[in-house]
């Protein structure tokens, strides 16, 4: 039996069945990730030692009768989260060694739920690229064609996935990056509501780890099959035990329906700032038929939609007025002396990018205001609609480019060039008022390369996108690694 590309939820079965133990698949999979990840480079901080110890302790617990939702399900975790024991430095050569004393919230949820953990995925630096590499553990590889990313931030992760080192892992987003690995490595990803799962221990190195709230950002699961999104998400959400968690427990409400004809959804493939591929409209038309197929309410327009270019604007404006803040007071300096020489009929996403910056207080609290009636525009279409299906990204993965100034990188759309950070409006869409959103996979390129499609949800509805994703992947089905055994048996 080949159990690596199995589903959390198939392992479960099994484990529970007696037809096999964890600490059998745990040392399988950690002779996959010997095998084959020299290839990938997805587990930059393997665990080994540590997981056989944990998978036979889950072993022992099966016998004594106790069945906790994860209970010997080999997992790997973001290599951004504090693992007490495990070096945590978000890619920063300078924190190569930083050890935290303490276990990220999720990382002991994960593992009060009976995961095992593998070992930590590879990241960029600071988690601030659409790639994954670092002069620390070097680049992960699109394991469909190791010439091309894997995504980032949570690009080792699904990486990971991909390949069978492990059922789950854990990752973040705030610009896609949970999403756009998923859709690059052809895996399954769920962005939560913004505050729904706590994020305390997912740190920069030397950053204290209190429960704080931070704007936009998100820590959510991944997985090779959309019920095992729920499956983890379930063991992920709830309030931080220090704050919120004191008073309020995580209800979340059910999908809004369980049958794909009783479905409403907008799709929208095409954006005023960038166009979309061949390859990605054609995964969102496929996605289209499934719907229509299925006997689902499908519409291409809709008034309700928020205006896309604001929506890109107040999303960038947001997202880099915070990426600045740890920055030397010279570099600023330098900022803002490059923002002052913009034209004043400047609205390009570079100018936006570069305001945003150095924006103030007051131009944060006004941007704000604007999310907030954005976010009232997303309850009025979400009155009329229970979904919206859009892409990730414009692209399928693209070739590796380490450039070091971003602002030089291109991406190619069909044979035409185009800021590299533009490709962000997608992600940002979810993200900026705070919404669910699940990466599902949706065919392959011309090349042979997954594409993927991001269902957006409302607001604390999480259910409704992945149960929609599950219905998805019913219809349409996932695709197989190459090598990947045909049947799971």
């Amino acid at each position: 039996m080949e159990w690596n590309f199995l589903t959390a939820e198939e392992l479960a079965g099994s484990l529970r069945a007696g037809e096999v133990t964890s600490a059998e698949l745990t040392d399988e999979a950690i002779a996959r990730i010997e095998r084959d990840d020299k290839a990938v480079n997805a587990i930059c901080v393997p665990d080994f030692d540590r997981a056989r110890t944990a998978a036979r302790d889950a072993d022992e617990a099966r016998a004594r009768g106790e069945d906790r939702p994860l209970l010997g399900i080999p997992v790997t975790v973001k290599e951004s989260y504090n693992v007490a024991g495990l070096p945590t430095s978000w890619g920063m050569e300078p924190y190569r060694d930083h050890m935290p004393a303490e276990d990220a919230v999720q990382v002991s949820r994960l593992k009060e739920a009976g995961a095992v953990v593998l070992g930590k995925t590879n990241v960029p630096v600071g988690l601030q690229d659409v790639q994954s590499f670092n002069k620390i553990y070097g680049t992960t590889n699109n394991p469909w064609d190791h010439g091309r990313t894997s995504g980032g931030s949570s690009g080792g992760s699904a990486a990971a996935l991909a390949s069978g080192f492990g059922a789950l892992s854990i990752g973040s987003d705030i610009a896609g990056s949970l999403r756009t690995p998923a859709h690059f490595c052809g895996v399954y990803a769920h962005k939560p509501t913004l505050g729904l799962a706590a994020g305390r221990g997912m740190v920069p190195p030397l950053a204290p780890a209190w429960p704080t709230e931070p704007d936009l950002a998100v820590v959510g699961p991944m997985a090779r099959s959309a019920r095992d999104l729920t499956l983890l998400l379930d063991v992920m959400a709830g309030p931080d035990p220090l704050t919120f968690g004191v008073a309020h427990q995580v209800t979340l409400p059910p999908a809004r329906h369980e049958r794909l004809r009783d479905f409403r959804v907008l799709l929208v493939d095409t954006h005023p700032l960038i166009p979309t591929a061949s390859a990605v409209r054609a995964g969102v038309d496929r996605v289209a038929d499934a719907l229509v197929d299925g006997g689902a309410r499908v519409e291409r327009h809709s008034p309700l939609l928020p205006d896309l270019v604001e929506a890109a604007t107040v999303y960038t404006q947001l997202l880099f007025s915070s990426s600045v803040a740890r920055f030397p007071v010279e570099t600023y300096e330098q900022l803002r002396i490059r923002a002052a020489g913009l034209g004043a009929d400047d609205r390009s996403l570079d100018a936006v990018r570069l305001r945003g910056m150095v924006s103030s207080h007051h131009d944060w609290m006004e941007a704000s205001g604007r999310r907030e009636l954005h976010r009232h525009g997303w309850r009025r279409l979400f009155a009329e609609f229970d979904a919206v299906v859009c892409p990730v990204t414009p692209t399928p993965a693209f070739p590796h480019d380490h450039l070091p100034d971003p602002r030089e990188r291109r991406i190619d759309i069909d044979g035409a060039e185009y800021p590299y950070f533009d490709q962000l409006v997608w992600a940002g869409l979810a993200t900026m008022p705070g919404l669910p959103a699940t990466a599902v996979p949706a065919g392959r390129s011309p090349e042979g390369l997954p594409v993927g499609v991001q269902i957006i949800g409302p607001m604390f509805e999480d259910r409704t996108p992945l149960r929609l994703a599950e219905l998805l992947e019913q219809e349409i089905g996932g695709f197989r690694m190459p090598g990947e055994p045909a049947s799971p048996a």
